[in-house]
């Protein structure tokens, strides 16, 4: 009995929230990882683009709201994401139009490009403050458990209770559905092979008559999508405020990187892993641990590796050690 409490909370503490935390950071690192293998640049505005499309649905989840229209049990946000999605790629692309076309036609080194991407950074850190301001917003609606800790101690007997909150399912649930979507895409249809052999070679890719325009451009819608999607789960399932996203852009280009820079599939393993690894050093293991040790044994201390105030020093942590021993990530893609 003692093992199946362990093992709940275990389940509770660890496994759900690393889960859908790492589906939130995979589906960030896809961003990322597409603008880098397809445009050749890191884009370290991409945290702040998740923050903007964020911000966007927000709002729109407020309008709905205001005017009595929900999804019941489900959040109104999911009806908010189309639109959210929409402001945020005329965004992305009014922003390659200005800035980035520019010194992709001069064929600029990418150090510079990265350089750039840092200065956008800053202005849609500005513009989501000037939209929405500064502090948290909680925009949440509907049931907020698909199961709670009473409801399943009640159902099995046992002393710990195993709670799945909506954000929670829902965030794993859509990961799993936008990640089939985009490899549908990018391997069955005919843009997706575009773009795929635009990054593999782009050169071959204009002898064959591929537009890159035309790649670019749908390259930052899916990348308006990743990123509106995936900063709306994180803002549902903690809460909105606008430097956390700026935060954020650490992990998860360490999950791009340590899955492999430039590769989809390592991308969402990388997420994972960073998830996992910070959830699991920032527990406090003594629950866990008295339920799996004698009585003589159980720990006094909190038995907790690095406090959570410390977490993504775990994603640096881990960063270094890939770059320094395998700079081409777990699933080989480009080396910085």
């Amino acid at each position: 009995m003692d093992f199946l409490n362990a093992l709940v909370a275990l389940t509770n503490f660890v496994i759900i929230p690393a889960a859908a935390y790492g589906s939130q950071l995979a589906l960030g690192a896809l961003g990322v990882t597409l603008v880098y293998g397809v445009l050749r640049f890191s884009n370290f505005a991409h945290g702040d683009t998740m923050a903007f499309g964020t911000a966007i649905t927000i709002l729109f989840t407020w309008w709905f709201q205001s005017m009595g229209i929900g999804l019941g049990p489900l959040p109104t946000a999911l009806l908010a994401l189309p639109f959210g999605i929409a402001v945020t790629a005329l965004l992305l692309i009014g922003t390659d139009r200005v800035v980035y076309r520019f010194y992709r036609k001069q064929r600029a080194v990418p150090v510079i490009v990265v350089i750039v991407s840092t200065g956008v950074m800053f202005l849609y850190n500005g513009l989501v403050r000037f939209i929405i301001g500064v502090d948290d917003q909680v925009f949440t609606d509907g049931s907020r458990f698909i199961i709670s800790a009473r409801d399943f101690r009640e159902m099995t007997g046992l002393r710990e209770g195993l709670a799945l909150k909506t954000t929670q399912g829902l965030t794993i649930v859509v990961a799993v559905l936008v990640v089939a979507v985009l490899f549908w895409f990018l391997n069955r249809t005919r843009t997706g092979k575009s773009m795929r052999a635009f990054s593999d070679n782009e050169d071959l890719a204009l002898l064959s008559g591929i537009n890159p325009e035309r790649v670019v451009i749908v390259t930052w819608l899916i990348v308006a999508a990743l990123a509106t999607i995936a900063g709306t789960l994180y803002g549902l399932d903690k809460s909105f405020k606008p430097f956390t996203y700026f935060q954020l852009l650490l992990p998860i280009f360490a999950s791009a990187i340590v899955g492999g820079l430039g590769s989809p599939l390592g991308a969402i393993a990388g997420g994972f892993v960073i998830a996992f690894s910070e959830v699991t050093v920032t527990y406090v293991w003594k629950k866990v641990l008295g339920y799996m040790l004698p009585e003589a044994l159980e720990p006094s201390g909190l038995v907790q590796l690095m406090g959570t105030d410390y977490k993504f020093a775990v994603s640096f942590a881990i960063l270094v050690i890939v770059l320094l021993f395998k700079p081409t990530g777990l699933f080989k893609g480009q080396s910085l």
